[in-house]
């Protein structure tokens, strides 16, 4: 998956690093994406999605290249609000995890940890329910929504608390380009 993500990250920078971040931002995004031909009925939320996009279309480079410009018109749009880079949308994104654990931190607010576990245990409990007595399969499609709805969730949960791992990927970049990238 780190591939996929670096392949598009070097190709659309701007719109890869948003739709990993989410939220606004990566709302845009989506649909910046979703204008490029044959996407408007695309779910997109993930530089994997982008990757299966272009595995389904018949003329990769045209892809490509809608994919580039697409990336150029998010940067008009972002510029618009005053984010010149992936790089601040990268600060926003964190600023936000810093401000929400502040929060938590000063209200001494319980509500992301009783959150936080309850996810956990659904998550992982469905899991053991699914493994240990399969789905119907009239049920099928809702225990796949269901299932990944709470990964999602718990994937929300584990980056609250430990951090993105945006951090690891740099550090991985540095150490593959032999260490000539400064900090």
């Amino acid at each position: 998956m780190a591939d996929v993500a670096g392949f598009f990250k070097k190709l659309a920078p701007f719109l890869t690093t948003a739709l990993q971040f989410g939220g606004p931002a990566g709302q845009i995004a989506a649909a910046a994406i979703r204008q490029i031909p044959g996407m408007s009925d695309a779910k997109v939320s993930a530089p994997g999605d982008l990757a299966a996009a272009m595995a389904t279309t018949p003329d990769q480079q045209k892809f490509i290249e809608d994919l580039k410009s697409a990336e150029q018109q998010f940067q008009l749009q972002m510029k618009q609000l005053d984010i010149n880079s992936a790089e601040d949308l990268e600060k926003i994104a964190a600023d936000d995890r810093a401000s929400a654990r502040a929060r938590e931190i000063a209200l001494r607010d319980k509500v992301p940890m009783i959150l936080a576990v309850t996810i956990t245990a659904g998550f992982f409990g469905i899991l053991m329910f699914v493994f240990m007595h399969g789905v119907q399969d009239q049920a099928k499609d809702m225990a796949y929504i269901m299932v990944g709805t709470l990964g999602t969730a718990w994937g929300g949960v584990v980056n609250y608390y430990f951090g993105s791992s945006h951090g690891s990927d740099k550090k991985t970049e540095i150490l593959a380009a032999g260490g000539k990238t400064a900090l």
